[in-house]
């Protein structure tokens, strides 16, 4: 039908537009984000154990609470300038959002993650940008990680280096797509790991079936 082929015809194009522009779009904000919060803490002190914010560096998740203060500082700082100036420019760009990923996980769950919550409701009171009524706020830290994870399956699109690292090396045309076991076991395992430390049993649990998927796919 005409009508549908037109329609067909558009959604390719924006599919095809697409892998230019919103990929950059996303590292471009993602940029701004983290390099804002890391050049803050370059030219700040150490807060991570001092008043008022004493417990954050006891909040750390393992292994990052058994990392001296200092250390850990150090590597906020610059790991958030560094993984975000890697995606501005679509450089390991995988790697570079997963890290960032990390770092915002530990930034939630030591200072944004309710310190204790007893159900749903709970929960969802803390799914704010700003505190209330002693409920934490990890709402713009979630946001983050669902707006990296695109970063992590998709890489960094066609206008980035990676792109020009896959000509380079003879794969500019390689767009392949795997669909088996191993890659259900890879994605399971990318959403278990920041899970692992918000909901400790289904992201265990998504983690052990991610190792599952991989394995048996070494045996079918």
């Amino acid at each position: 039908m005409p009508l549908i082929d037109w329609y067909d015809q558009i959604t390719a194009r924006l599919r095809t537009s697409g892998d230019f522009i919103w990929p950059f779009l996303l590292r471009a904000i993602m940029w701004w984000e983290f390099w804002e919060s890391g050049s803050t803490k370059l030219k700040g002190e150490n807060y991570f154990d001092s008043i008022p914010w004493a417990g954050w560096q006891v909040g750390f998740p393992f292994p990052f609470n058994t990392i001296p203060s200092d250390l850990n500082w150090f590597l906020a700082t610059w790991g958030e300038i560094i993984f975000c100036f890697m995606i501005l420019f679509g450089l390991f760009t995988r790697f570079a959002a997963f890290s960032l990923i990390v770092v915002t996980v530990v930034a939630m769950i030591a200072v944004h993650w309710p310190a204790e919550w007893n159900g749903i409701a709970d929960l969802w009171q803390s799914y704010a940008i700003t505190a209330k009524n002693g409920h934490g706020n990890f709402k713009l830290a979630l946001l983050f990680i669902i707006m990296l994870m695109p970063l992590v399956f998709h890489g960094g699109g066609k206008f980035s280096l990676d792109q020009v690292l896959k000509h380079f090396t003879g794969r500019g045309s390689d767009d392949r797509k795997i669909g088996d076991l191993a890659a259900i076991g890879l994605g399971l395992l990318v959403l278990g790991a920041p899970l692992i430390y918000m909901f400790p049993l289904l992201g265990a649990a998504i983690i052990i079936a991610g190792v599952g998927a991989i394995v048996a796919h070494r045996f079918i």
